[in-house]
């Protein structure tokens, strides 16, 4: 790895590895305020009871939790992808009402929930497509018909594997007030106060790339602010509360996002109106731009999902 950066690094400019550098180099991750305003996670918490037992094991060997709902014998199968921060437990309540009609997979994702081995990073930026394509060929068969459904960085995540190699794993999705880029027309200012973005570090890192040097992708670009009644909670353990550059990167869609949406295959969009991270009558708009597959529900009223 280093006679390969040491070579990289002879191709290109010297000012522009310098620039590069010292960006990554000016910006550090800081403690955030004990006080600090976020999203209402108390949803969230209320359906969190109980912790997940089953695992699967991934193709680098990566023990996933899964938890399951309904049969397998159902024809449907449902995996529900959860959003920045947190892990499956979040779609408890909901797991539990779709297993009436379809058998329900809910992981914690690579870098989330209990104990991963290394919370808020992968090994690389397509890593949780791999994972999520894994838990697909595991579970379904000839009778399953499979629709994969995510919640802000998970619904990301959906359209980032309709972009890519892994989309035959799905025939429908739904989105679930999707984060497709952070400056798309349907996302608030840092998500309305959740992220807290290291800009500059972000910039420097993604230089680098540019020019095929990954060895900063590691490092924390992102952090969240995760509320108080989450860090304090019986389940603040279980938070993720920053993300490295790879993680960042892969858990959504690709810089030109609409061509991952062009991608979709039938999809059903639901968002609130009063939603604290989107701004819900811009995403039929936006993604109605790259695909006519989408169908699109505002609940009037209603905030995070």
């Amino acid at each position: 790895m280093l006679t390969k950066i040491i070579i990289l690094l002879a191709m290109i400019p010297a000012s522009y590895v310098l620039i590069a550098l010292g960006l990554i180099a000016s910006q550090w991750p800081s403690q955030l305020p004990s006080n600090r305003q976020s999203l209402d996670f108390s949803g969230v918490l209320a359906s969190s009871s109980t912790l997940p037992k089953d695992k699967r094991t991934m193709r680098d060997g990566y023990e996933t939790l899964v938890r399951f709902y309904g049969s397998p014998t159902q024809s449907n199968l449902i995996v529900l992808l959860h959003g920045s921060g947190w892990h499956g437990m979040q779609f408890e309540q909901l797991a539990q009402s779709l297993a009436k009609h379809a058998w329900v997979a809910v992981p914690d994702l690579r870098g989330h929930g209990l104990s991963p081995e290394r919370r808020g990073d992968v090994d690389h930026i397509c890593q949780l497509e791999e994972d999520v394509a894994d838990l697909v060929d595991q579970l379904k068969d000839d009778t399953h018909r499979v629709t994969v459904v995510g919640h802000s960085s998970g619904g990301g995540l959906v359209v980032r594997m309709a972009g890519g190699i892994y989309r035959d794993r799905m025939d429908k999705a739904v989105l679930l007030a999707p984060f497709l880029q952070y400056d798309a027309p349907t996302v608030r200012p840092n998500s309305g106060g959740w992220a807290k973005p290291l800009r500059r570090r972000l910039v420097g890192i993604s230089m680098l790339n540019n020019v095929g040097i990954s060895a900063f992708n590691g490092m924390t670009v992102i952090q969240f602010a995760m509320p108080e009644a989450v860090i304090v909670g019986p389940l603040g353990h279980t938070a993720t509360t920053a993300y490295s550059f790879r993680m960042n990167q892969g858990y959504g869609p690709r810089r030109d996002y609409l061509k991952d949406v062009a991608q979709l295959p039938p999809f059903l969009l639901i968002v609130g109106s009063m939603d604290e991270a989107f701004v819900a009558d811009q995403f039929q708009e936006v993604l109605g731009q790259a695909s006519q597959n989408g169908t699109y529900q505002i609940f009037e009223g209603l905030g995070i999902l």
